[in-house]
């Protein structure tokens, strides 16, 4: 393979990997417009629920929302941590799996702030 190939194919790879991070960016800044929108709606429930709801209603609510949450949110975040660990170990770029760490330590805030 000459020189020019290796760096097509070098030019290629990049492009694709800035591409599919710029994906990944578009993401993140959904689902966090989404998490705003859920729990903006969630305030807006409880709102009504306090006024024309029992405290039974209100409490069932409550933990019906936080394991949904949790089921969706930790797991989503720790399996992306646990996955993006995994691709850095094989690929032997050590140094970013300081990421994959901080993932996982979200997922398990996550997990804590919605267990209570």
């Amino acid at each position: 393979m000459s020189k020019d190939n290796k760096t097509e194919v070098w030019d290629s790879m990049w492009i694709e990997y800035t591409q599919l991070l710029k994906k990944w960016m578009q993401n993140l800044e959904s689902l966090q417009k989404t998490s705003a929108e859920v729990q903006e709606k969630y305030n807006e429930v409880m709102s009504k629920a306090i006024g024309e709801s029992s405290q039974k209603t209100i409490n069932e609510f409550q933990e019906n929302w936080k394991k949904a949450m949790t089921k969706a949110g930790a797991t989503a975040f720790q399996q992306f941590g646990e996955n993006w660990q995994k691709s850095i170990s094989e690929s032997g770029l050590d140094q970013l799996k300081t990421y994959g760490d901080m993932m996982n330590k979200f997922a398990e805030t996550w997990q804590k702030m919605w267990r209570n």
